[in-house]
């Protein structure tokens, strides 16, 4: 995958994935900008940035002060099993769509202007394959997670024509540590592991996926 001369941010840039996608961008030739709300956090891999991706002014700054950005990866997310659809709070409801819809939104706006007037760039979402449909337990998650996915086909189908690539992982379950003490007793084998969902999203936000627009790509592994 070719990232060569290219500025990659990574939201989420603390975490397993963030990790991840971080480091094998770095390992093709880009330049790496890791943000994060994760205090005092330091990496080898780029320059850091701490950040609440919900501050509308912090993060049109700070993408300012990054200048030329390439690609983006918009791993900032979070999951939350919850109670009932009926039973559902609007705490966490907000909490949700606040992390996964809120942050993404933040970064889009301050993000696509750049690319559109450089007529080039990558942007790569994450979705959830459990959202392509509604499951038991899980409504305000797959509802968030399903707005990202339509926002990622209607973002895609503004700037395409513009040289602007929008695109969107579907991953199953992601074998981290915070999931292997969640699920003790599950197969962790079928699960993804993060450099091969990473290797899926670096391939997304290089010049190698120049033609692929709007496609929502599942990486599931072997569940």
């Amino acid at each position: 995958m070719r990232l060569e001369g290219k500025t990659m941010v990574v939201t989420g840039g603390a975490g397993v994935l963030g990790q991840a996608v971080a480091g094998m961008a770095k390992a093709n030739g880009a330049e790496v900008v890791l943000l994060d709300v994760v205090p005092e956090f330091e990496s080898p891999l780029g320059r850091v940035y701490c950040i609440d991706l919900t501050d509308e002014q912090a993060v049109a700054a700070c993408f300012q002060e990054i200048g030329a950005v390439h690609a983006v990866a918009n791993i900032a997310g979070g999951f939350d099993m919850g109670p009932s659809v009926d039973t559902t709070s609007d705490a966490l409801w907000d909490e949700l769509f606040q992390i996964n819809v809120t942050t993404l939104r933040r970064v889009l706006a301050a993000a696509v202007p750049v690319m559109v007037a450089a007529g080039q760039g990558s942007i790569v979402n994450v979705g959830a394959l459990g959202a392509v449909r509604g499951n038991a337990n899980m409504g305000a998650y797959t509802a968030a997670k399903s707005t990202v996915m339509r926002l990622t086909e209607a973002l895609s189908d503004e700037v395409k024509a513009r040289g602007v690539n929008v695109n969107a992982v579907l991953p199953s379950l992601i074998d981290t540590p915070r999931n292997r003490a969640d699920m003790p007793d599950a197969d962790f084998s079928a699960w993804v592991a993060p450099n091969d969902l990473a290797a899926v999203i670096c391939f997304l936000a290089s010049d190698d996926a120049r033609a692929v627009h709007g496609a929502l790509v599942p990486v599931s592994g072997l569940s």
